[in-house]
């Protein structure tokens, strides 16, 4: 699928090179908090699940590549700057030779084709002695071709519902995110997350009836 001229200077401008970010590390660990959560396809060392600080996570931002097209574009999760809030997710640490290789993928995976540009952050692992961590994340902000901002959580879950792109339906990345979630930070409520899960339910109960506690089960099944 072709990528427009506006998001690819809008993407070149913003990019940070693999090779600028690498330099003369090592390692590095990569802060996940959508499909990377559950789907990262790089090789990596070890995981940690935790938080940063800061930042809220939202339904924000466009897809008309993985998750939708240019007719219906879905809808997928960035980062959204906010003093009071914390974002959970999964860090990946990256060594030796697969370090620059698996940025020149997430570069052309969340740059390129997703509009989304590198930021540093602190990330604090679940696990004792949680001692923070310097992390890259990805993030896409309002200036993008492609973001869609704000919207009520019943028309982000009725976009949801309707969209489909190269690597499924937007509905398999919502429920995934949400699955992550309960599984990974069962102590942690999303509201932002599961008031859309909640209002995708509504729409598919009103077809016949998905209830919990086999919503993931069937929603899947209904990609």
């Amino acid at each position: 699928m072709p990528i427009t001229a506006s998001i690819l200077r809008h993407n070149q401008a913003n990019i940070m090179k693999p090779q600028d970010i690498v330099k003369e590390k090592s390692s590095m660990w990569i802060f996940g908090y959508g499909s990377l959560v559950w789907k990262p396809d790089f090789v990596f060392k070890r995981r940690k699940i935790g938080f940063i600080s800061g930042f809220k996570r939202r339904f924000w931002h466009g897809d008309d590549f993985y998750r939708g097209d240019k007719e219906k574009p879905g809808r997928v999760v960035t980062l959204v700057e906010d003093r009071e809030a914390c974002t959970w997710g999964v860090a990946y640490e990256v060594t030796d030779s697969k370090l620059e290789e698996s940025l020149q993928y997430l570069n052309m995976r969340e740059v390129v084709l997703g509009g989304y540009i590198t930021q540093m952050v602190e990330f604090i692992p679940k696990e004792k002695p949680h001692t923070p961590l310097l992390a890259l994340v990805y993030i896409a902000t309002s200036d993008n071709p492609i973001y869609l901002g704000p919207a009520s959580d019943a028309d982000i879950a009725a976009q949801i519902a309707i969209c489909r792109g190269n690597t499924g339906h937007n509905i398999e990345y919502l429920v995934r995110l949400a699955e992550f979630m309960r599984m990974n930070c069962p102590e942690v409520v999303d509201e932002h997350l599961f008031s859309i899960e909640a209002a995708l339910l509504n729409i598919f109960s009103d077809c016949g009836g998905i209830k919990p506690p086999d919503q993931m089960t069937l929603l899947l099944g209904a990609t």
